[in-house]
């Protein structure tokens, strides 16, 4: 009982990272791929030129998913904490 309350815990805490990390890494990864064509394709090997447009979407993806986001954490700490009694009669 107590090893398959363990892996559901750890399955749930993986699950809410992937989540909550998802958008802010896929986005990082298109804005990235996108900008090495347009290098590539152009020849220009700045690489000042990658790092403010990835800040800028990241900025723009934390600013519309952020308050999901966050709810969604304090949805599944709250839920956490609020069963961690049962877990230690375990």
């Amino acid at each position: 009982m107590l090893n398959d309350t363990i892996i559901d815990l750890l399955r749930q805490m993986l699950w809410v990272s992937l989540l909550l990390s998802g958008p802010v890494l896929l986005t990082a990864l298109a804005v990235g791929l996108v900008i090495g064509l347009l290098q590539a394709v152009t020849s220009i090997q700045e690489q000042t030129l990658t790092f403010v447009p990835k800040i800028v979407a990241l900025a723009l993806v934390l600013a519309l998913l952020g308050g999901w986001m966050l709810r969604y954490l304090v949805t599944y700490s709250t839920e956490l904490l609020g069963n961690l009694p049962k877990f230690g009669a375990m």
